[in-house]
């Protein structure tokens, strides 16, 4: 495969240089049916061009629909539309959305939302602006206008380590290796899962004791394991799931008609192309290390290719979506809530009571709490009280026990659709959300010689395979039949011999794995942290640095690591300084190069120094960096080559580069200019320069990941900072953001200890090296698309040169080959990662869904969080790439889409009203809340840099977190109870119920607490009960209570001990500071709270209700 693929899978094709966001692959695309035995179909694009929204007042214009194309550097040579019709006719159906609008109608008085009509359609637009898939009925056009014989990038030129041929496991298929397909943004899709092999009646074994033997480490003894373990007992009669030797198994429904459906995406070419990036690479393509102990390929079944992966388009990559709340777990520890099942009525058994055949078939014979049939208009309170929890797959007992639990591995459906085109017609998303380094409180651990894997696809052995026998295991994802080692067969939790089945590998659907040496590319580096801090008079001002560098003398004993850890500092202004911490100085020894254009390392070898020898000078330069640039009045900020110098510092181990700035850099590479309009800051219009001004920023990314270093970006400024263009550098090196506007030591308190606090956890948490992570699934299913920070080495491979416990992801899947032989699929996701300590280490998780036949089905396995998250990530594409407008049409269209299939396909028996299942319920507010969240929103003033930040953090943080920053959690808090309360380490926790997010809600006798996310905000009503002011706030009237309050008095009263402990709970659950501000009306930060009051209406948005009347007037089309 050339660089230019590559490069394309990550915006950096020839035709494009470096475009933010996923582009078109430039390899041919495979002409339909080639290499499946079934016709070619389509993957379905829920984010279709419909009506567009109606307006509130000022906001939502009508008109003509003004085509825009979609940004990209593929362009099909026919036109592809949601919709297809007769050239120069309008179509039939509802308009497209997208463009900018020719006008704006005059404000109406009707109560009801406006809509245009929908007889003034003009025709579609070449490529279809506000759709995120194709129109499943039509053929899709094939050939691209450009193609992969186009040379890579100047600046990916270089020359790289290839991928060495071999047995290749989960990559692609060489019959079928000539063409690669045109990636979609938006198509959504899902990844091949596999079959199970565990017999319902198998007996509860005791739980696996919390101890060391034989190399099987579990750390903790006190908590309740992650996985309750069942061990499986051998049964050598016991048909195994999977296909059966012939015919498919009996179906309790007749399966769908049609013809059936073809490959969504043809298989990628070979993965064995160079690898994009400047400069010598270090040596990190793991696809040799990942293949190595295979052995010669295998065939699979006949008529089946493996498990394909077709190209992947990161793109802006930032964040996987996430929960409703983070509260789920009861205690501070997860894995220990068990799952919770639908809910069947008493007339008949359910699913997973049914025979292993027929287990994971369709519900309908007794209709599940999910499916009932709700009236959105009709029924107000639709929110639960309490926290949702993500919903259960429909699998045996003995199955579920042992599932990877959701909040490291969650599916938007959790049952998967036997074709493509079942679940095109369903027009929901399928994909997979991951929080793969998530930390656990239980987490086994195995050391050993041998890691079973399967020969041919190179999955690791987990809970869902098949024991044949005692010697012979088949693969849950290709099917291949392999044999169990010697050493396999003793089991050392229960120091048995011959029970290859109950040993922990195959007992817990989460394990690591300590890797042998065959896992290793070179030896495992020291960890290396290097920090890049602004000393600009802008910096200094702010008084940032006192608050960096007290916090690292304060934690310095704490940064992970070992002997050999190594540490670093450089500042800068217009000129970069080094510091000399070689060990015999009596002091550092600062080192100015002032040419920037041509810089280089002054002392290579001492300015990166081992810790433990030169800690007091490393002690005595954070003492000292404060006062040093106190009174400089150097205004200029050359960052560009400052990383340039870091990134020569750290190239020969890798490690973090973590880079403080509080201005935009204006000197030197990648200097940058202002590109915000204030005054467009409020506009209804589409947004400008989400995009970056410079490719600077993303080629250094690439060259760290190559080099095995990741950029954290700390940005402080009150003034912007172009972060859709800074963003860049830590988006494609596996690092992170953090954003504080308007940061200053004195005039916000408020942010100075969210990031005191903020850094103490980035300092001190847990950090991989030199990770790679690749995600495998039963052959059949595919993943075109991966959102969050990284950079795709190949195919199916993400390069994550610092891996760490806060970092989500998320993919979209699509089904290549119907699933009518399976029961159930399963997905498997491989983190391989050097720890702090030098160890390498593999942490698996594996995800076993069930496969259904009725649409029905698919329904009732919606996640309504899930899929608002994966909705999310690809609004956030979509709005780079094309435009804003299109991104909130497409999301709105997701709804419309949703409720229509629902209503025409599952709906026996016509009804009134906006009829959804109970289980999407909540879909349509999750759109409205996407819709006015800051990421989104038209009409309302928002920064630039703030809309950046939002879109990152969507793309980025696991979907626990991201769901709080989508759909605020609202509770009252004046009259805190211990009734239902939790009691967690001698701390009585209040539980209040959760309010809808309206000012209806509000009363003015009350207090109450807005959790954000990424802010908290406690409104105090005028006439709040003067108890809770006394004995709360520490004030005796509403008038006494101070302007910028933010931080509650520890009063030693109940009810101060009550919302104090409420609070700090609420912030214990992610891993980043909220910060807390206590308004009145009068506050200036109310104007936030009351535009997280999602259900009302706007001057620029509608209201919940007015929504669903569009929605409705839409699906009733």
């Amino acid at each position: 495969m050339s660089t230019a693929g590559f490069n394309s899978q990550n915006g950096t094709s020839a035709g494009q240089a470096y475009t933010n966001g996923p582009s078109q692959n430039p390899l041919h695309q495979q002409q339909p049916g080639v290499g499946y035995a079934m016709p070619h179909q389509a993957p379905y694009n829920p984010m279709q061009a419909k009506a567009p929204l109606p307006q509130g007042p000022g906001l939502y214009p009508s008109g003509q629909y003004q085509p825009v194309p979609l940004a990209s550097s593929y362009q099909p040579s026919i036109p592809l539309s949601s919709y297809s019709s007769v050239p120069g006719q309008p179509l039939l159906t509802r308009p497209p959305m997208g463009g900018p609008p020719s006008h704006t109608p005059p404000q109406s008085a009707s109560p009801g939302p406006r809509l245009p009509s929908a007889q003034a359609t003009p025709p579609p637009p070449a490529v279809s602006s506000g759709s995120y898939y194709p129109n499943p009925q039509q053929q899709q056009p094939m050939a691209p206008t450009w193609h992969s014989t186009a040379p890579p990038p100047a600046a990916l030129s270089t020359t790289m380590n290839t991928l060495p041929r071999g047995p290749m496991g989960n990559h692609v298929n060489p019959a079928a290796s000539s063409a690669m397909p045109p990636q979609s943004l938006s198509a959504y899709s899902s990844p091949s899962p596999a079959p199970v092999s565990h017999s319902v009646s198998q007996p509860p074994g005791p739980g696996m004791p919390p101890t060391s033997l034989h190399g099987y480490t579990q750390p903790g003894s006190a908590p309740p394991p992650m996985n309750p373990m069942v061990p499986h007992t051998y049964q050598p009669s016991r048909p195994a799931y999977g296909p059966p030797p012939s015919g498919p198994p009996p179906l309790m429904n007749p399966p769908p008609t049609g013809p059936p459906m073809g490959s969504a995406t043809p298989p990628p070419p070979r993965a064995d192309g160079p690898m994009a990036g400047n400069g010598p690479q270090a040596s990190n393509s793991y696809n040799h290390v990942e293949n190595k102990m295979a052995g010669p390929p295998q065939p699979g079944p006949p008529g089946r290719h493996l498990g394909h992966y077709p190209s992947l388009p990161p793109g802006y990559q930032n964040t996987s979506a996430t929960l409703l709340h983070p509260t789920m777990q009861t205690t501070a520890q997860p894995y220990t809530q068990a799952p919770q099942p639908y809910q069947q009525p008493s007339g008949g058994p359910g699913p997973a009571q049914l025979s292993p055949s027929l287990a994971a078939m369709s519900l309908q014979s007794s209709t599940p709490e999910a499916l009932r049939v709700v009236n959105l208009l009709q029924e107000r309170n639709l929110l639960p009280p309490s926290p949702i929890s993500a919903p259960t797959p429909c699998l045996p007992q003995d199955l579920q026990k042992i599932n990877c639990h959701p909040e490291v591995f969650r599916s938007t459906l959790t049952s998967i659709p036997q074709t493509q085109s079942l679940l095109n017609k369903a027009k929901l998303p399928l994909g997979l959300l991951l929080h793969p380094f998530k930390d656990l409180s239980q987490l086994p651990v195995v050391t050993s010689s041998t890691i079973v894997r399967c020969r041919s696809c190179r999955t690791y052995i987990n809970p869902f395979v098949s024991f044949l026998d005692q010697r012979r295991w088949k693969c849950n994802l290709c099917y291949r039949v392999n044999d169990v080692p010697e050493e396999f067969m003793y089991n050392p939790v229960s120091r048995s011999y011959g029970e290859p089945h109950k040993r922990p590998e195959v007992q817990n659907a989460t394990i690591e794995f300590i890797a042998p040496s065959e896992y290793m590319l070179r030896p495992p580096q020291p960890a290396a942290y290097l920090f890049v801090l602004d000393v600009s008079h802008n910096a200094l001002e702010t008084g940032y640095l006192n608050v960096v560098c007290q916090s690292l003398l304060d934690n310095i004993n704490e940064l992970p690591g070992d002997s050999r850890t190594k540490v670093g500092f450089i500042t800068f202004d217009s000129t970069i300084h080094f510091y000399n911490l070689q060990e015999g100085l009596s002091q550092p020894q600062m080192l100015i190069v002032s040419d920037i254009e041509d810089i280089f390392l002054p002392t290579p070898d001492s300015l990166l120094v081992n810790l433990n020898e030169c800690k007091e000078l490393v002690q005595d330069l954070l003492k000292s960096l404060p006062n040093l640039f106190e009174k400089t009045m150097e205004t200029q900020s050359a960052l560009g080559p400052a990383l340039q110098a870091a990134f020569k510092l750290l190239s020969p181990t890798g490690g973090r580069m973590s880079v403080f700035q509080t201005q935009l850099p204006n000197l030197g590479v990648g200097a940058l200019k202002s590109r915000e309009d204030p005054n467009q800051r409020a506009s209804a219009k589409d947004i400008q320069h989400l995009s970056p001004a410079t490719d600077f920023y993303k080629k250094l990314a690439l060259d760290c990941s190559g080099q095995q270093v990741a950029v954290d970006l700390f940005l402080l400024s009150s003034q912007y900072c172009d972060l859709a263009s800074l963003g860049c550098i830590s988006r494609y090196s596996a690092g992170s953001v953090y954003y504080y506007p308007s940061y200053h030591h004195q005039h916000n308190p408020a942010q100075v200890e969210c990031f005191q606090k903020d850094l103490k956890r980035y300092v001190t948490r847990k950090i991989g090296f030199e990770a790679v992570m690749r995600i495998r699934c039963t052959k059949g299913l595919s993943i075109h698309t991966f959102h969050g920070n990284f950079f795709v080495r190949s195919t199916d491979l993400l390069s994550l040169p610092n891996v760490n416990p806060d970092a989500g992801f998320a993919v979209q899947m699509s089904i290549e080959e119907n699933l009518d032989d399976m029961q159930v699929v399963s997905f498997q996701a491989a983190l391989l990662y050097t720890s702090s300590k030098g160890e390498r280490r593999i942490r698996v998780h594996t995800l076993c869904l069930p496969v259904v036949n009725s649409l029905s089905d698919i329904f009732a396995s919606a996640d309504v969080q899930a899929i608002s998250g994966l909705l999310a990530c690809m609004a956030v594409d979509r709005s780079v790439t094309a435009s804003l407008s299109d991104a909130r049409d497409a999301m709105t269209n997701a709804a419309i889409d949703s409720l229509t299939s629902y209503r025409q396909a599952v709906l026996s028996i016509p009804q009134p009203g906006l009829l959804a299942p109970a289980c999407l319920r909540l879909f349509p507010l999750f759109i409205l809340a996407l819709l006015k969240q800051k990421a989104f929103r038209t009409g309302t003033s928002t920064k630039l840099d703030d809309r950046v930040f939002a879109m990152c953090q969507l793309k980025y943080q696991p979907l626990a977190y991201a769901m709080l920053m989508i759909h605020p959690a609202f509770y009252r808090v004046d009259d805190l109870t211990d009734k239902g309360a939790l009691n967690i380490n001698e701390r009585t926790i209040p539980q209040p119920s959760l309010l809808q997010l309206s000012v209806e809600k509000l009363s003015r006798e009350g207090a109450f607490l807005m959790d954000a996310g990424l802010m908290m905000y406690l409104w105090i009503g005028r006439n709040c009960n003067p108890s809770f002011l006394t004995q709360v706030l520490g004030v005796p009237t509403y008038a006494a209570i101070p302007d910028n309050l933010y931080l509650l008095p520890e009063l030693d009263t109940a009810e101060s001990q009550r919302t104090r402990a409420f609070i700090s709970w609420l912030r214990d659950q992610r891993p980043f500071f909220p910060s807390l501000h206590v308004i009145r009306d009068e506050s200036q930060l109310k104007v936030g709270f009351m535009q997280n009051m999602i259900e009302d209406r706007t001057e620029s948005a509608l209201s919940y209700y007015e929504f669903l009347l569009h929605l409705q007037q839409q699906v009733s089309k």
